[in-house]
């Protein structure tokens, strides 16, 4: 029977970390974002080789100061961690579909005004009104003219 009471126990417990883990943010934004498991995986990795590296019998303290390749690989894996840790503070945006067909609907209005001169004419006439029509006819008569016989220029 004790056996039984440990495995609910456990069993118990472990469902609660499970809903836990599912409910924890940070957790959720590295199953939802290959970039960050991919900082995460690649941080792994390379402090993965580089513990493998300083285990070789030199000694941690030899190995970090004189072996270029732990070195390269410590350094491999602080930036990882700092690209992880940075995706992680801000907040993923999601990319907004309505924010790209605004930008599509302005840019085709424009070529749609650039290309036909009758939809500017209607865009125009709807902004400032329809043209007006206008001859104009003088009010004042045109001076005579003195007109002479010889033409200018001959002698």
């Amino acid at each position: 029977m004790a056996a039984k009471k440990k495995a609910a126990t456990y069993g118990a417990g472990a469902v609660a970390a499970g809903k836990a883990v599912r409910s924890n943010q940070y957790v959720q934004r590295i199953i939802e974002d290959p970039e960050l498991r991919e900082s995460f995986l690649t941080a792994f990795a390379s402090a993965k080789k580089a513990y493998g590296r300083m285990q070789n019998g030199k000694g941690p303290t030899k190995a970090l100061m004189e072996d270029k390749k732990v070195q390269k690989e410590l350094k491999e894996a602080a930036n990882s961690l700092r690209d992880a840790a940075e995706s992680l503070r801000t907040p993923k945006k999601k990319k907004s579909r309505k924010g790209r067909l605004l930008f599509l609907a302005i840019v085709s209005a424009g070529i749609a005004l650039a290309l036909s001169e009758g939809l500017r004419k209607k865009v125009l006439d709807a902004l400032f009104g329809a043209e007006e029509e206008f001859e104009y006819t003088a009010s004042t008569t045109p001076a005579p003219s003195s007109s002479s016989s010889e033409p200018v220029g001959t002698t």
